[in-house]
C-alpha cells in the first residue's frame, strides 16, 4: 500500500483569502471591539483607544519576531512575569587560607588539590601563551 506523506505541516492553510484562520480571528476581534467603543465612549477617547486596538490586533496577526507569531511572545513574556524564580548563586568570600585546603571527595578517595590562579597570574599566562603563538613560525596554513 501506498500512503501520502503529508508535506509542508508548519505552513498554515489561507481560509479567507490572504488570511489564516488565526490571523481572521485577530483582525475580526479587533474590528469587533473597535466597533463597541465607538459605540459606547465619546468620540475623543474612542479614537485613542481604537488606534490602539487596532495597533494590536494587527500586530498578533502579521508580526513576527524570530519567525514566531506575536501571540507566542507575549505567551511566554507573560509566563515569565507570572511564575516562580529561584536565584541559586550567592558570592561567597573566601579566606587565602581557606583556598588552599584540598577539595574533599568521597570516602577511600584522596583529595584534590585546585590550584588557585590569581587574576595576575591569569594574566600571565595568557599573554606568555599569546606572544608563543606570535613567536612562532609556523602559520595557520602550514598546520
Amino acid at each position: 500500500m501506498k500512503f501520502q506523506v503529508p508535506q509542508f505541516i508548519e505552513i498554515e492553510d489561507k481560509i479567507f483569502g490572504p488570511l489564516t484562520i488565526k490571523q481572521f480571528i485577530y483582525i475580526a476581534g479587533g474590528a469587533g471591539l473597535s466597533f463597541i467603543l465607538f459605540k459606547f465612549l465619546p468620540l475623543w477617547i474612542a479614537v485613542f483607544l481604537i488606534a490602539v486596538v487596532i495597533g494590536f490586533s494587527l500586530a498578533l496577526a502579521f508580526y513576527q519576531i524570530n519567525n514566531k507569531p506575536l501571540v507566542y511572545v507575549l505567551q511566554s513574556a507573560f509566563g515569565y512575569l507570572l511564575s516562580d524564580k529561584l536565584y541559586l548563586w550567592k558570592k561567597k568570600e573566601v579566606s587565602p587560607e581557606k583556598a588552599k585546603e584540598p577539595v574533599a571527595r568521597g570516602e577511600g578517595q584522596p583529595p584534590i588539590y585546585v590550584p588557585k590562579l590569581s587574576q595576575s597570574k591569569l594574566h600571565d599566562l595568557t599573554w606568555s601563551l599569546d606572544i608563543k603563538e606570535s613567536l612562532n613560525p609556523v602559520t595557520r596554513e602550514e598546520k
